[in-house]
C-alpha cells in the first residue's frame, strides 16, 4: 500500500489526527510494512542450560526475551541472561515447589512467583530481592498473574479462591469466592478490569476487579477446565476443558457463542494470536487445530506430534504457532496452511512449556 495514501485517506476520516500527527502516523505506518515484510529465520539451538537439580516447572521471558525464569521443584526461581546464558539471581525462600511464575511485562523489573508452601513472593528482577510475601491461601498456589498497569497480582489456588494483592502496599486487596473446587487457571484482559479464573468445577468465572465481584459464570463444559483466555479486545473469552471441547463466550453478556468441537482427546491449551483473529486448541490426542474466531471454522490441523501437546502459542505476528509436547520435541508451524516448518529437538523428556519473546526472533523450551 502507499503509505502516504493511506495516512490521508486516515486524516479524512478520523479528526484526532491534525497536520502536526501526520508525519508521526506515516512513519507508524512505514514501521508496520517493515516488520510484516520481514522474512523469518530459522531457528537454532542457542543454548542450553542445565537450569535445576530438580525437574523445572515453568519458564517465562521478559518482554524484550533479555531476561528468562525458570521455576522448580527444587523450591527456586532462577533468573537468567539469555544471550549469555548465565544465571544472573537464585530467588531462594520458598518452602515447597516453586509451580507459577511471572514477569511483570511490558516493564519485567518485578517478578511473582507462586509455591506449593501456599505463598505468592513479589521479588525484584535487578536485585533478586524480595519485596513482599503474600500469605492468605489454605492450599496450593498453582496460578498467578499480573495485571498490565503492574500494579496488582492475582493468585489462584487449590483451595477454590483466588486473591488479588496490592504489590505497592505488601497486602490483600479481595479474596474471590464462588467456585466449588480448586482454581488452576486465571487472567487478566488487557485493559485490567476483569479477570476470568477456570475451576475443576467445571466452570469460569468473569470477576470485576475494583469490587471483586462476579460478574458471569461460565456453564456449558461437562469437563474440569485446563485453560482460558481474553483476546485482546476483551470481547471474547476461549475455554478448553478436559471434555474434548473448546467453547467460545461473549465477554460483555457471559453468553456461548460457539463450541470448538473436533479433537478426540483432552484440550490442554488454548491461545488466541495477538489480534484475536484465529484460536489454536492443544490436544492430548496430539493434534492442534486452529480456528477462524470469526467463522468458527477450522482452517488448519496440525499434525505430526507424536504425543500430547501441553503448550501452544502464536509469534507475536500471528504467522507462526509454537507448540511442546511429551514427545519431547518442540515444533514450529506455519498458521495459514498448518505446515510444520521446524522440529525443535534435543530434550530428553517431555517438553511442557514454551514462549517467543516479544520480537518473535528467540524461542524458549523447558
Amino acid at each position: 500500500t502507499d503509505a502516504v495514501a493511506l495516512v490521508e485517506e486516515i486524516q479524512k476520516r478520523e479528526p484526532l489526527i491534525i497536520a502536526s500527527y501526520k508525519e508521526h502516523v506515516l512513519y507508524l505506518v512505514r514501521r508496520l510494512q517493515e516488520k510484516l515484510e520481514e522474512k523469518d529465520q530459522k531457528f537454532k539451538l542457542f543454548k542450553e542450560l542445565r537450569a535445576h537439580i530438580l525437574p523445572l516447572t515453568n519458564v517465562a521471558f521478559n518482554k524484550s526475551g533479555s531476561r528468562f525464569i525458570t521455576g522448580s521443584y527444587d523450591r527456586t526461581c532462577k533468573i537468567w541472561d539469555t544471550a549469555s546464558g548465565e544465571e544472573l539471581h537464585t530467588l531462594e525462600g520458598h518452602r515447597n515447589v516453586v509451580y507459577a511464575i511471572a514477569f511483570n511485562n511490558p516493564y519485567g523489573d518485578k517478578i511473582a512467583t507462586g509455591s506449593f508452601d501456599k505463598t505468592c513472593r513479589i521479588w525484584s528482577t535487578e536485585t533478586g530481592k524480595c519485596y513482599h510475601t503474600f500469605s492468605g491461601h489454605s492450599a496450593e498456589i498453582v496460578c498467578l498473574a499480573f495485571n498490565p498497569q503492574s500494579t496488582l497480582v492475582v493468585t489462584g489456588s487449590m483451595d477454590s479462591t483466588a486473591k488479588l494483592w496490592d504489590i505497592e502496599k505488601g497486602e490483600e486487596i479481595v479474596t474471590l469466592r464462588g467456585h466449588s473446587a480448586e482454581i488452576i487457571v486465571l487472567s487478566f484482559n488487557t485493559t485490567g478490569d476483569r479477570i476470568i479464573t477456570g475451576s475443576f468445577d467445571h466452570t469460569v468465572v468473569v470477576w470485576d476487579v475494583g469490587t471483586g465481584r462476579m460478574l458471569h459464570t461460565l456453564i456449558g463444559h461437562r469437563g474440569e477446565i485446563s485453560c482460558a483466555q481474553f483476546n485482546w479486545d476483551c470481547s471474547l473469552i476461549v475455554t478448553g476443558s478436559m471434555d474434548k471441547t473448546c467453547l467460545l463466550w461473549n465477554a460483555m453478556t457471559g453468553t456461548q457463542i460457539a463450541t470448538l468441537a473436533g479433537n478426540s482427546d483432552e484440550i490442554l491449551d488454548v491461545c488466541f494470536d495477538y489480534v484475536g483473529q484465529r484460536i489454536a486448541t492443544a490436544s492430548a490426542d496430539g493434534l492442534v487445530r486452529v480456528y477462524d474466531a470469526e467463522t468458527k471454522k477450522c482452517i488448519a490441523k496440525l499434525e505430526g506430534h507424536e504425543g500430547e501437546i501441553s503448550k501452544v502459542c502464536f509469534n507475536p505476528k500471528g504467522n507462526r504457532i509454537l507448540t511442546a509436547s511429551s514427545d519431547r520435541t518442540a515444533r514450529l508451524w506455519d498458521a495459514a496452511t498448518g505446515c510444520c516448518l521446524q522440529i525443535l529437538d534435543g530434550h530428553t523428556d517431555e517438553i511442557f512449556s514454551c514462549a517467543f519473546n516479544y520480537k518473535g526472533d528467540t524461542i524458549i523450551t523447558g
